[in-house]
């Protein structure tokens, strides 16, 4: 028993001293630094830790200032996220060591908090030019880059100049006025009986519902454009930029296949008892004669958008989707004991199938693609 307890003990000390050393030879020298000062702040003595403290400072403060000042002979706008970050890094060192006693007794750390005003300062200084210079151009394009980088330069520094008077004014400019139309059904129900109110019911779920929910978003989001129905343009005398066109092809609602097929089915069910009051079992037999209606509908929906102002298509899909139905009922012969639950769900079921409505196979049809057209929209106008 003495023996492993002093194995157990020895596994014990080698794995705390595993832990607490080999500071120097970790590949993240910002976790050790970390580690090693937290450690002295349990045991302001242990050797381990006070040794790496001011190698692993003064390792860290030479790597990334070195990378700071490589990052500063670039000309890439995105240096300054990249310069920030080194700063940052270095700040961490900093407020690690001089809020503990005994690291801040080895190491004189060096604080980078002007440093880091500075580097904003210049940051949004420069996201504010580059702003300012995309502003001065025309078209979509240049106001959406014009409205980011005034974005950014109001991110490193809050308030910064007029970026935000600006980023909204380049947020109007890169708007555009979005004309949804009615859609245009040319399947086989808009010259069948059908007709009518297919045709009455995919437009409203299209059009109707495109125009509610994308309006309705937009109150509550940045889309860079606003919807309108061709009424609404007209009534509110907007001269739209673009134009969404959709058209309902292939729709396709087969009338049902009929496919006629049997099946023997068995039960065991109790038939009674011994006399000793054992159970007795029997097995009960049933052939069913099941009858299957089923078809396949699909439809395609064509989307195109098209800058009208320039007469230019921004994007053309066609999504297609598929609504499969299918019911069965039976007839059977022998033995009713045999039939399970399904079975005379089928059976009862003989009086005639419940099939769907036109209506009902176009709402599943719609409701499948609805969303496909709908991301297509909003991912055309997003930024």
């Amino acid at each position: 028993m003495k023996k492993y307890l002093y194995i157990l003990t020895l596994i014990f000390i080698l794995g705390s001293c595993a832990s607490s050393k080999n500071y120097l030879e970790r590949s993240n020298e910002e976790k050790a630094l970390t580690d090693a000062v937290k450690k002295l702040s349990k045991s302001p003595n242990d050797e381990e830790a006070l040794a790496a403290v001011p190698i692993l400072y003064k390792s860290i403060q030479q790597g990334h200032l070195s990378k700071i000042s490589s990052f500063k002979t670039s000309r890439d706008v995105a240096r300054w996220d990249k310069i920030l970050g080194e700063y940052q890094v270095l700040q961490s060192a900093y407020e690690a060591i001089v809020n503990n006693t005994a690291a801040f007794k080895l190491v004189n750390p060096v604080n980078f908090s002007t440093e880091i005003l500075e580097t904003k300062e210049q940051a949004a200084t420069d996201y504010y030019n580059l702003g300012m210079d995309y502003n001065a151009k025309a078209g979509r394009d240049n106001a959406k880059r014009a409205y980011q980088f005034f974005k950014k330069s109001g991110k490193y520094i809050p308030g910064f100049k007029d970026a935000d008077q600006r980023m909204n004014a380049a947020y109007e400019n890169a708007i555009v006025d979005v004309i949804i139309n009615p859609v245009q059904d040319n399947s086989f129900f808009f010259n069948s009986s059908w007709g009518n109110s297919g045709y009455n019911y995919s437009n409203e779920y299209f059009q109707q519902t495109l125009l509610r929910e994308l309006q309705n978003e937009n109150s509550n989001s940045r889309y860079a454009a606003r919807f309108y129905s061709e009424w609404q343009a007209r009534r509110d005398q907007i001269d739209p930029e673009w134009v969404v066109d959709l058209k309902l092809r292939n729709l396709d609602v087969p009338y049902p296949q009929n496919y006629n097929y049997t099946r023997s089915v068995n039960n065991r069910i109790q038939s009674g008892t011994d006399t000793s009051g054992k159970p007795l079992y029997q097995n009960v037999y049933a052939t069913m004669r099941i009858t299957r209606s089923s078809f396949v509908a699909r439809a395609d929906m064509e989307v195109n958008i098209r800058d009208i102002q320039n007469n230019r298509n921004i994007s053309n899909q066609t999504f297609r989707d598929d609504y499969r139905w299918q019911e069965e009922y039976a007839t059977y012969s022998g033995d009713s004991r045999a039939l399970s639950s399904r079975d005379w769900e089928m059976v009862n079921n003989r009086n005639g199938f419940n099939s769907p409505r036109k209506e009902d196979v176009l709402n599943e049809l719609y409701r499948k693609i609805y969303p496909q057209v709908k991301n297509s929209i909003t991912y055309a106008v997003d930024w």
